[in-house]
This record gives C-alpha cells, structure tokens and sequence, in this order.
C-alpha cells in the first residue's frame, strides 16, 4: 500500500518527537544519579547492599547495631568511647543504624539491654566487665537475639565474648615508667579491683621490674570507674609520696589523674601520666601523657558487627586479643620516648609474641 506524501511527513514528525523525548528521559536520569553520588547515600541509612562479583545487587541487609555503656558513660575518654567510635565508623563504611544508651548505675544495666533487645537490633552490646551478668541473664531470656559483651566471657550460644590480654599492653608501658622514672617511684591507679583490671596492674608491675629492679610500684585502687574526684585524690597521695609516673585503668576516674598531674606540672613538678585504651594524648594532650597502653575496642566491635552484617555471627564464640592480634599496644606516635626507649618496648614485644616471655596475669 502507497502511503501519501502528507501522511507520510506527519508518521516522520510524530517519531521524531518520541526519539527527542526519549533522548530527554535519559538525560535527565543520568544528571540525577550524578547529583545523588555527589551528595552521598541518599538512601535508607540503615541498609546495606551485598553485590556479586560483577557489581549487581544480590540483597539488600538492614543492619542495626546498638550498645549499652556501664556506669563510665560514653564520654569517658576510656573503652566505653572507644566502643562508640569502633561502631560509629561502622555506620560510616557500611551503613547501618547505630545508638547507645548511657547506664547511670547497675540497675540500668537489664532495662537498656532490654530496650534495644526487645526493639529488634540485630546485635547489642555491653561494655565492660560489670555488665556480665546483664547480658546473662537477658541472653537466656531472648535465646533469639545477638550479644556481645567487652571484657568478659559469657557462655550463652548467642553471645560473642571478646576479651583482651591487658596483662601484655601493661608490660610494655611497664618498661617504659622503668625506664623513664627518675625518682624510681611509680603509681598505679586502678577501678574496682576486678580481674580486668589486675590484669593491667600485673602487667604493669611485671614491665617495671624487667626493665628496672631498683624501681618501687604503688597501688591505689578507687573502687569506681565514674569518679575523677577519687582519681585526683588517688594520684595526689602517689605523687606526694615521690613517684612521678602514674598509670591509670579508671575509666573517666582517671580524668583526675591527669587534672593532678596538670596542677603539679603547673607548680614546676616533672610528672607524668601513663594514659589507657585510647591515645590519651589526644584528649589531655602530650605535655602531660607519658605514653598510653592502647586497647583497641573500636576495632574488635566494627569487626563483630560486621560478622553479623554478613550473617557469620558466631554465637558462643571466645575472642581474646593480644599483641599478636594487635589487639594492645602503644600508640602509633610517641614524641615524649626516646629512641632507645622504643627498642627496647619492641625487643620485649617480639619475646612476648613468640612466646618466650610469659606476662603474669595476676599481680
């Protein structure tokens, strides 16, 4: 069939106009996308994509992780901090949801568990070894939910346990105040007399002695993590009776610690404080912070977050973190040790690591 001149120019016009709009669309999708990729994830802040090798979308997980503090609060310059971080930068690399809730007193401890436990989060978390028998008991009542518990072994088969050697950090800040004392008295300033905490405390003691026999190490346990009052008096009592290093394991207590030794430093005495868990440089600054025995926290609870985000949670599971696992140490940056210092925290270090030094776990 002959199709007329007329017609034929008005079937050319109309497919014309279909070819230009669609040419429009798809100008106008690819503006959109850039404009999205510029301004970050624009989408569900709690979801997560798994892709295939060749970058499709397999499925899509929705994560949502949350952890309840112990009584040190989550500004305690201190683990309860460093576990805040570890989970906000696990937002900030896979997405997800996560939140906290601050205890003020261990009967706080069950409800705030509850309150994340009962609401759906794929995995909560307590901090610190007081919260031991919270996550017990709220582990037996909700066998569907996931735990994770810093610094204690709870034997349920959905909680993750993660522990650290803090008896290994202790010893190498414990070569360092031997070395670096000069009036061969040296402090240490713990929290409630618990075995994490001794473990810090035997550690230490056996560093000092390895690397200076003559030097004399002075205990004051405060009883609490939550009082820079009782850090301050502590310290004051050590300083006054001639040691001019103090290491603390007080949670937010020894923010006192460093408040001592910044009035005695003002008043023309050379002394300093052996910071813990974090760099506490960072926070009080290098004038006063000797050094600091890191634990690293932040990393053992973004990884275990990360295990459950990939389904590979591993209920029941023992995590125990030394040197060999970089799980301790000191900081990466160390302006106030000397050269010889340093080599001699790393000759120790390696023994420790091959196992041909054995650091006491009690004091």
């Amino acid at each position: 069939m002959r199709v007329q001149p007329g017609i034929r120019k008005f079937l050319l016009g109309l497919l014309t106009v279909a070819l230009l709009m669609m040419l429009a669309a798809c100008g106008g999708g690819n503006a959109g996308n850039a404009a999205n990729e510029g301004a970050g994830n624009t989408g569900p802040a709690d979801q997560v994509t798994d892709g295939t090798d060749d970058g499709r979308p397999e499925r899509t997980v929705e994560i949502s992780v949350a952890m309840v503090t112990d009584v040190g609060g989550v500004n305690d310059n201190s683990f309860n901090q460093s576990a805040w971080e570890g989970l906000q930068q696990f937002a900030e690399e896979h997405g997800g949801k996560v939140d906290y809730l601050q205890s003020q007193n261990d009967a706080d401890y069950v409800p705030n568990l509850n309150q994340f436990v009962k609401s759906g989060r794929d995995l909560t978390w307590g901090i610190g070894y007081m919260m031991s028998d919270a996550i017990r008991q709220v582990a037996n009542q909700n066998p569907e939910s996931k735990l994770g518990i810093v610094d204690d072994v709870v034997d349920a088969p959905n909680v993750v346990s993660v522990t650290f050697k803090e008896n290994d950090g202790g010893f190498l800040v414990g070569v360092v105040a031997g070395m670096m004392t000069k009036t061969n008295k040296i402090g240490f300033v713990g929290g409630s007399e618990i075995p994490v905490i001794t473990r810090f405390e035997a550690g230490f003691k056996a560093g000092i002695e390895a690397a200076n026999p003559d030097a004399q190490l002075i205990v004051n346990y405060t009883g609490a993590f939550d009082a820079p009052d009782q850090g301050k008096a502590a310290a004051s009592t050590i300083y006054n009776s001639g040691a001019d290093i103090i290491f603390h394991a007080a949670g937010s207590t020894g923010d006192g610690v460093f408040g001592q030794a910044k009035e005695l430093r003002n008043a023309g005495r050379d002394v300093w404080v052996i910071g813990v868990d974090k760099d506490q440089a960072q926070t009080f600054g290098n004038d006063i912070t000797l050094t600091s025995m890191i634990k690293r926290v932040d990393v053992a609870v973004r990884t275990i977050s990360e295990e459950v985000m990939r389904d590979e949670f591993k209920g029941g599971e023992v995590v125990t973190l030394g040197l060999k696992e970089n799980g301790v140490g000191l900081p990466e940056h160390n302006p106030n040790l000397p050269q010889e210092v340093l080599d001699k925290v790393e000759e120790f270090k390696q023994r420790i690591i091959d196992g041909e030094l054995t650091v006491p776990e009690n004091p």
